[in-house]
């Protein structure tokens, strides 16, 4: 640790002396190889922050962009996987997709039910996904990614409490291109994305077609099948786009997407308490760095995404009509174990205080959204954005718990639903007094009616391990909320400006709809409302040679909804409650430098307190309630990133690049009530890469070394009576893979 300390030391400071870091700024190695700009300056990023184009460095919000080709280069192709290049980000994932949670700046809502919306919004060319567990596959033929940090309710609204992950993928080219690159990575990783682009009718008609084939063994052993790999996955994806301009004022793109995915995430044994619990799992043996599991039904996730969008930009008289309409499916089936022990089919592995389970869930979710808003001209007094929202969410769920004790099998059957509609009115305006002042504000009024229907039978009339007696209930909600954003910006010369914001977050009600769903889980959760205070600086030297980001927060969370681990039938559940009152406030560094054309420096730096201020415990509680004062779980207070890139022009008019990054975050703490076995110590990763390439060919091989101090690491440590168990992410050892592209 002292040793990861210092490394992380020497290179934030080296980073704040001459270098930078929006995280994705390696543009000019990311770019098309034919485009690579040879410039000595920080590119100029464009971002849709505001709702309408402008610069990064002139928005009054804290951003980070993550560059589409850098990240697929670095093999983070998945939102799980990005969450290393961005300090305010954390990602928490157990079992299967649909128990995915993003954090931003330490707040997010852990839940697998269908009736509680994510705390931080996940838009997708302009679409909002209304499930975490939607976007968790791969992301394909990707621009760039904005992850706006904080309460963004005003223009984005839907579960945008904590931040915003808006995802822009690349339009369609009227000049005719393609492309295919592959790579490999031991493990036996391999990852193919193929695309073509141009013009179907010259300056009216243009499309893409992007592909996707990729799959990985997996990076634990299970010795029960003799060393059948898990912890991989099976994708395949095709994105379409078209693009059409019937006249200069008229643009509409039309946009499809399928991709499906089979994986087999799988928790190892972290730590034993209990002599029974190392006889069922042997001849595996718990410890920090096991990559070995004994299942004999290993865990099996499938997935289906698919959607539909079109997009209508109408420009008159200096105002722009904008009109998104989509519609998305997405369908998960997961077949998993909450048995430590591996679902084991042997009577002599299964123990009373150990018994073998076998979940089998489906899910089947559809929505339907249309947005409206009018963007007025630039360059006016007045400059705003205003419009309407609405989303229609169905959602219907089965859960099968099967429980072998060693003398009988029994089991329980869930069947529920939820359905949302969700509707809303917004507008913000920046008022320019000035060349140099401006004021931000703005408003949304958001209506969310909320139903459920439950039903569960049961092999027993009484509880027994992990299964609840029958029920049936259901019920409806309706709210309504306001959110909001009022700021002063001030530019403090022609490079530098800083800004001042309140901003009010506003998520809907809940209902905690789930397997062992029991009567008092019928009662909705009230809505989540937060207050956030934000200032920021925005700043850039030496020609655009050095570009600086500062944002300072603090944000309070009232009627927070989250998880309470809680026992249920013998099982350890998260029941979804209003946890009371939390807090979040920190600083956040954004640096990036281009000293010379070859060389590329950037590094980002986060400090995040996110504490519980007062937690509500509620009735029949089964676990204590000190929680006060307690930090929230996945959020490290330091979190860094910093990347290196150096363009090496030869004679012959091939590049060499070198690269290099370091990500490093301080212990961190996974449980809600702080175990001490679910801390994560603080740990970094160095990962570097080596690339040939040729501008004028469109051609680039890359070796890449990834994890290379060989640091194992959880992402994620589970407590249960006698044992803990460890998410094993893929790079939890030393590897390495080939790269190549080629562009026609």
């Amino acid at each position: 640790m002292k040793s990861n300390k210092k490394i992380f030391g020497a290179l934030t400071i080296g980073a704040l002396l001459v270098s930078t870091a929006y995280a994705g700024a390696e543009e000019s190695d990311a770019r098309p190889i034919k485009d690579r700009d040879d410039s000595a300056s920080v590119p100029s990023v464009t971002v849709s922050a505001t709702r309408r184009n402008a610069s990064l460095q002139s928005v009054p919000v804290a951003v980070s962009v993550l560059d589409g080709d850098t990240l697929n280069q670095a093999n983070r192709s998945s939102i799980d996987t990005i969450v290393q290049e961005v300090p305010s980000v954390t990602f928490r994932q157990q079992g299967g997709n649909k128990d995915t949670t993003i954090f931003v700046r330490g707040i997010g809502t852990i839940s697998t039910s269908p009736g509680v919306e994510p705390t931080v919004s996940t838009v997708i060319d302009g679409v909002v996904y209304a499930r975490p567990g939607q976007a968790t596959l791969d992301l394909l033929d990707i621009e760039h990614i904005e992850i706006l940090r904080g309460p963004q309710g005003t223009l984005f609204g839907k579960n945008a409490s904590s931040g915003v992950l808006n995802v822009i993928g690349r339009k369609s080219s009227e000049q005719t291109t393609g492309f295919v690159d592959a790579s490999w990575y031991e493990g036996n990783e391999k990852r193919v994305r193929a695309g073509v682009s141009g013009t179907i009718q010259p300056g009216v008609v243009s499309a893409s077609v992007t592909g996707l084939y990729a799959d990985f063994n997996g990076n634990i052993d299970n010795v029960h099948a003799g060393g059948v790999k898990l912890n991989g996955y099976d994708r395949k994806g095709v994105r379409t786009r078209v693009d059409i301009t019937p006249n200069k004022d008229l643009d509409i793109a039309l946009i499809a997407d399928y991709v499906r995915s089979k994986a087999s995430p799988s928790f190892t044994a972290y730590k034993s308490t209990a002599p029974a619990f190392n006889a069922g799992i042997a001849p595996v043996v718990a410890g920090p760095e096991n990559r070995q599991v004994n299942a004999d039904i290993p865990s099996d996730i499938r997935d289906k995404n698919k959607g539909l969008s079109a997009q209508v930009d109408y420009r008159f008289n200096g105002y722009t009509l904008t009109s998104i309409t989509a519609v998305r499916d997405w369908d998960n089936t997961q077949y998993t174990s909450t048995s430590a022990i591996g679902n084991a089919a042997e009577v002599s592995r299964i123990t009373a205080a150990f018994p073998a389970t076998r979940d089998i869930g489906t899910v089947e979710f559809s929505q339907a959204s249309q947005e409206l808003r009018l963007a007025s001209p630039k360059g006016e007094f007045a400059e705003y954005v205003a419009g309407a929202f609405y989303l229609h969410g169905k959602d219907r769920e089965t859960y099968q718990r099967i429980v072998n004790n060693g003398a009988a099998i029994n089991s329980g059957r869930a069947d529920y639903g939820v359905k949302s509609d969700s509707y809303s009115l917004f507008g913000e305006s920046t008022l320019n007094f000035s060349p140099v002042w401006r004021a931000i504000a703005g408003a949304r009024w958001t209506k969310d009616e909320l139903s459920y229907d439950h039903a569960r039978t049961s092999t027993q009339t009484v509880a027994f391990p992990g299964v609840q007696p029958a029920v049936q209930n259901a019920g409806s909600t309706s709210e309504d909320g306001f959110s909001g954003r009022v700021g002063l910006q001030y530019d403090i010369s022609r490079d530098v400006n800083t800004y001042a914001t309140y901003s009010r977050g506003y998520k809907g009600p809940a209902y905690n709809v789930f397997f062992n769903m029991l009567n008092r889980d019928t009662l909705a959760l009230k809505p989540e409302t937060s207050d956030a205070f934000e200032l920021g600086l925005k700043a850039s030297a030496f020609d655009r040679k050095l570009t600086a980001n500062l944002a300072v927060f603090n944000t309070k969370y009232a009627n927070y909804q989250a998880n309470f681990y809680d026992t249920v039938a013998g099982a350890v559940v998260t029941r979804l409650i209003n946890a009371g009152d939390v807090s979040t406030k920190g600083v956040e560094l954004d640096l990036n430098a281009r000293p010379t054309r070859a060389l590329t420096l950037s590094a980002s730096l986060a400090y995040t307190d996110a504490t519980i201020d007062s937690f509500n415990c509620p009735p029949a509680a089964a676990a204590s309630c000190n929680l006060n004062g307690k930090p929230l779980p996945f959020s490290p207070k330091w979190k860094s990133f910093t990347r290196a890139n150096y363009a090496l022009p030869l004679e012959s008019g091939l590049i060499v690049d070198l690269s290099a990054d370091y990500s490093w975050q301080a212990k961190t703490q996974y449980d809600l009530f702080q175990s001490v076995d679910a801390i994560q110590g603080a740990y970094g990763v160095i990962n570097a890469g080596v690339a040939l390439s040729s501008p004028l060919g469109g051609w680039r091989v890359a070796l890449v070394g990834k994890n290379l101090a060989n640091k194992s690491y959880a992402t994620n440590l589970v407590t249960s009576t006698g044992y803990v168990t460890r998410g094993v992410p893929r790079d939890d050892e030393r590897y390495f893979g080939i790269t190549a592209r080629k562009e026609f």
